[in-house]
């Protein structure tokens, strides 16, 4: 005869009660994503944060000396202008760095310490930029001799600044401006006004 054995009958109440646990848990998981989504939309839609800015106001070439030697002296006058159009928030700008530079020789940096700007705020530097001599290799050089003939001298103005400010109920955002913008200089110390302005990362 087959030997009897003894079945044992497991229960599902532990099973079911784990998952109803973690289900409850997923749960309140997705609510509290959901409400922390809505929260934070209405809180850009009230503020409707905007990226400050900044733009070149104006420029002019001061005075320029260009010797035998192939030495250049310049001045450079150029005013930045700071921007910030939140209706509703501080903007800090920190790191601010510029340099100015003919055919990729460094004439002089412009900077600037950290600084607040307050909703629909607006600022501008004036910065007198002096160089040093600079000498020139034959092309650049020639390229120079060309440029004084026509009477208009291209630098080059290339840096960036960083951007702090708190939006509402997202809290505080960072971005970085940068500002390339090629200055078209008429030698007679006529003032010039660009239209170059920042773009945001």
């Amino acid at each position: 005869m087959p030997k009897s054995g003894h079945f044992h009958r497991t229960t599902p109440h532990t099973t079911s009660l784990l998952i109803w646990g973690v289900a409850v848990i997923c749960a309140i998981l997705a609510v509290t994503v959901i409400i922390a989504g809505i929260v934070l939309f209405i809180g850009y839609i009230a503020v409707r944060p905007k990226v400050p800015q900044i733009s070149v106001t104006s420029a002019q070439l001061d005075a320029i000396y260009f010797d035998q030697a192939s030495l250049l002296t310049v001045q450079v006058t150029i005013v930045i202008k700071s921007e910030n159009h939140n209706a509703k928030a501080s903007v800090s700008f920190y790191g601010t760095r510029f340099g100015l530079s003919f055919r990729g020789q460094n004439i002089a940096y412009l900077v600037a310490d950290t600084y607040g700007l307050g909703p629909n705020k607006t600022t501008e530097f004036n910065y007198v930029s002096e160089s040093t001599p600079i000498p020139l290799n034959p092309d650049e050089a020639e390229a120079l001799n060309w440029s004084l003939k026509r009477n208009i001298i291209n630098f080059e103005l290339k840096g960036n600044t960083k951007t702090r400010w708190r939006v509402g109920l997202i809290g505080s955002v960072k971005f970085w401006l940068h500002l390339n913008c090629m200055l078209e200089l008429p030698v007679n110390g006529t003032p010039i006004f660009p239209r170059c302005s920042s773009r945001s990362q």
